[in-house]
């Protein structure tokens, strides 16, 4: 077949794919072209924005015009009311969304036919003054209107929108024209992130960075993704956590360090996680446990105030008040208010899993003592733990990088911070004794063989690290994406990862 007739097929095929307002969107296409307008736009000076304007003139009588304060600015058309001589359309811009009124006897007949091309989703530029209508509404008087892009799919149905979920988070640019609330949550990110930096600088702490590529699984307790370094021909692990690397800075003197930073688990998909997602951690030289709770509840109450402007709020169904103060419990007391057992009374593996049999808690072969009883708090505190909740105490078989609580043995200096039954934070009196880390790494290699495959490595560079000796130092790690979800009240992680990790379509 010739090359000429295979494109023409191509065409005749791609053309009927396409929708009865696609297809009229591509025929203007030539009607700009012969108007001497790139339908794909160029550079437009833009000195305003929505918000501002309907702030700087929300005082103006109804239907007082301002004509000698010229105002530019550009967006997407998402409103429009085609009219003869007259219309109106509402452009959006960054922030908000601001109505237009442009007249065939302002703008000239040949301005006011290029606007008569327009279609819901096209962006253009106004340059006009400012007005407010017999309604009371803050418009722009336009003198001159610039297409700059057609848009050549419309939007989807103002009423309906993207009712998909998955077509949300799938097409989240569209999500983003038609949803106020995904952009109110997408520009109160960053504003939340800068907020965390405010508060952690003033708190005399540096930010950092450090590697993701990782020779060692560690920091954490998780299974990791693995990719191959070619120059080394070695295998790489992307990082699970930013732990040793910032507890080596800690050894090296910088005292007070935090990172925001995204971290990599080979792991399940749900509301409340991703494979994909951010941390901030900090350590803290010659502190302790108590330095991190401190710090967790003063950092919640900044943000809420500084950066949200509020201090309730209402996440996953539940009322949250973050000005009094937040409870704090032993896991093991939490679990004997649920069940009655007594876990400072259970001396063996043995009675553990007796107990855990006859309670109907379910165990794996590498189960030490401490797995029973976190298991026990999985299975009937967790769900409970609806208030701002320090949970301490942990036992050591599950906190292998977390200093021993001097008072039993069996435990560490750890809390995990909880709302609405999530855990925010996860905080330590580090261990910085390099033997004790060293039996504790020798412990979790012991847990990998028996199919723990979320047991970290021995870092040696690390444990040499702690051989020169490390501060006596509290460290926290707080999940970024869970902190975005209470703070902008959302039900989903995915509502507040830009573009999150989703099944192939």
């Amino acid at each position: 077949m010739a090359e000429k007739e295979i494109q023409t097929n191509e065409k005749a095929m791609s053309e009927k794919d396409l929708n009865d307002q696609e297809q009229r969107r591509r025929e203007k296409l030539e009607q700009y072209k012969a108007l001497g307008i790139d339908p794909f736009g160029h550079k437009f000076n833009v000195d305003s924005d929505s918000i501002g304007l309907k702030k700087k003139y929300e005082n103006l009588e109804a239907e007082e015009i301002k004509e000698n304060e010229k105002v530019a600015i550009a967006g997407r058309i998402v409103l429009l009311r085609k009219m003869g001589k007259a219309s109106f359309f509402t452009l959006q811009d960054k922030i908000g969304k601001i109505q237009c009124y442009i007249r065939q006897d302002v703008v000239g007949d040949d301005n006011y036919k290029l606007f008569k091309l327009a279609d819901l989703g096209d962006i253009c530029g106004v340059k006009g003054c400012m007005m407010k209508t017999k309604t009371g509404e803050v418009t722009i008087r336009v003198i001159e209107y610039t297409h700059l892009v057609k848009a050549l799919r419309p939007l989807p149905d103002k009423f309906h929108g993207l009712t998909d979920q998955e077509e949300r988070y799938r097409r989240r640019y569209v999500d983003l024209i038609v949803n106020d609330d995904s952009r109110r949550i997408a520009f109160l990110r960053p504003q939340i992130i800068r907020g965390i930096q405010r508060y952690m600088d003033s708190q005399g702490f540096t930010e950092v960075e450090t590697s993701i590529l990782s020779p060692i699984l560690g920091g954490a307790n998780a299974r990791p993704f693995i990719t191959h370094y070619n120059a080394l021909d070695r295998d790489f692990y992307l990082r699970i956590a930013t732990e040793l690397a910032l507890k080596r800075l800690l050894v090296g003197g910088m005292e007070r360090v935090y990172e925001i930073g995204r971290q990599f688990r080979n792991e399940g998909i749900d509301t409340t996680h991703s494979p994909e997602f951010d941390t901030m951690e900090a350590y803290q030289a010659y502190g302790d446990l108590s330095d991190m709770a401190d710090m967790s509840e003063g950092l919640f109450r900044y943000i809420a105030k500084e950066v949200v402007g509020k201090t309730k709020y209402n996440w996953l169904g539940h009322d949250i008040d973050l000005e009094p103060d937040f409870r704090r419990a032993t896991m093991t007391d939490l679990i004997k208010e649920k069940t009655g057992v007594d876990f400072y009374k259970v001396n063996s593996l043995e009675e553990a899993l007796a107990l855990a049999k006859q309670y109907h808690v379910p165990v794996e072969p590498h189960f030490a003592w401490g797995h029973v009883l976190n298991a026990f708090f999985e299975t009937f505190v967790e769900e409970s733990l609806i208030e701002p909740t320090f949970v301490l105490q942990h036992p050591v078989d599950i906190s292998p990088l977390a200093k021993k609580d001097p008072n039993d043995l069996r435990y560490t200096q750890r809390f995990e911070l909880y709302f609405c039954t999530k855990e925010m934070s996860n905080a330590f009196t580090e261990l910085n004794d390099p033997l004790d880390q060293r039996a504790r790494f020798e412990e979790q290699i012991e847990e990998k063989k028996k199919g723990n495959d979320e047991a970290c490595e021995v870092d040696e560079d690390f444990l040499e690290a702690l051989e020169y000796g490390m501060p006596p130092a509290g460290g926290i790690g707080f999940g970024i994406d869970r902190l975005m979800m209470f703070f902008t009240e959302s039900s989903s992680i995915r509502d507040v990862l830009l573009f999150p990790t989703l099944k192939q379509k």
